[in-house]
């Protein structure tokens, strides 16, 4: 069997994950990363919960590393625009890409028919330098469905789940989504293989896109969110927009805004991601969850006024703390 070479770009919580794991099952996985995490994995490895295995790490320098198969992308999405171009040393025109990102991805629209199909959205791709480097062509959709956290530079702990959910933009079959379902597989995740992976990047972003701001906003944990009948009541009706723009786009959502808040709340008093990064000082990621879908209502020329304020409040107060541009 032919040895795919793997690189994971962003050794973080879920990068370190996916990379380490696939290292503990014998593939070869390099890491792109910065500073400390990239002197970390030199001086141990990848490190996944109390495992460890070796891996070949470069500091911003993709060209050390040179061409792989498979490039694993798991860094914010907010700063994929300024790294995109210099990711193309790892790329040959057979590469696969997958993105693991949240919210909408440069990606998105490419082969998806529709009326929006092969639209860049400004929101995520603001120069179309994304597009340009890593090419929607040679995209495997993919939406993670697993918790993780840094222990440390270099360490990461699977804390809930071990789902990856695969996918051709187009909704095809193909060979190389089975090939990587099977590598994804060897290390352990559960791996479905969808004909419509850009529902389910929408559904996923249809249950994060208002909690994470909301708590950004106000600090609050999850159950103080959606224990509170305004804020709840507010939530599901930026919900039941983005619903009705996910079905105009062809990834509708069968579900009700009830049941999905539900889901969320079984989880308990739980901090977002996006309210750990503005604790810590952290950018929030806020145009991929929430700006770029307030773009794509302009551009179906649909009002999105409950989301329109929590984009204006979130976009305001995160700016007021130096988070966003």
């Amino acid at each position: 069997m032919v040895e795919t070479r793997v690189c994971v770009v962003g050794a973080g919580a879920v990068g370190g994950v996916i990379g380490g794991r696939l290292a503990r099952a014998g593939v070869p996985v390099s890491a792109l990363a910065r500073g400390a995490t990239v002197e970390a994995l030199r001086t141990h490895g990848w490190r996944v919960d109390d495992d460890s295995a070796p891996v070949a790490a470069a500091d911003a320098d993709a060209a050390a590393l040179g061409p792989h198969d498979v490039v694993i992308i798991a860094v914010k999405a907010h700063h994929l625009p300024a790294l995109a171009p210099a990711l193309t040393p790892l790329l040959t025109p057979s590469t696969v890409l997958i993105p693991a990102l949240n919210g909408v991805p440069w990606w998105f629209f490419h082969d998806f028919g529709g009326a929006l199909e092969g639209t860049v959205l400004a929101a995520t791709d603001p120069d179309g330098a994304v597009t340009a480097a890593l090419p929607p062509s040679q995209v495997l959709g993919c939406v993670v469905h697993l918790a993780a956290r840094q222990a440390g530079p270099g360490h990461a702990r699977l804390t809930a789940g071990d789902e990856l959910i695969i996918g051709e933009p187009s909704g095809r079959p193909s060979e190389r989504a089975t090939r990587t379902a099977e590598l994804l597989r060897s290390a352990g995740f559960r791996i479905t293989v969808s004909d419509a992976i850009q529902r389910e990047v929408w559904y996923k972003l249809w249950g994060n896109m208002t909690m994470n701001p909301i708590s950004a906003l106000t600090t609050a944990t999850a159950d103080l969110i959606l224990d509170d009948p305004l804020v709840n009541a507010f939530i599901q009706r930026v919900m039941t927009e983005a619903a009705a723009l996910g079905a105009l786009i062809g990834a509708p959502i069968t579900e009700s805004t009830e049941d999905r808040i539900a889901v969320t709340r079984r989880l308990g008093a739980f901090k977002t991601s996006m309210l750990q990064d503005a604790e810590a000082g952290r950018p929030i990621e806020l145009d991929a969850l929430v700006t770029a879908v307030r773009e794509i209502g302009d551009r179906l020329a649909i009002p999105t006024p409950h989301l329109d304020a929590l984009l204006g409040l979130t976009r305001l107060a995160a700016r007021q703390r130096g988070l966003y541009p």
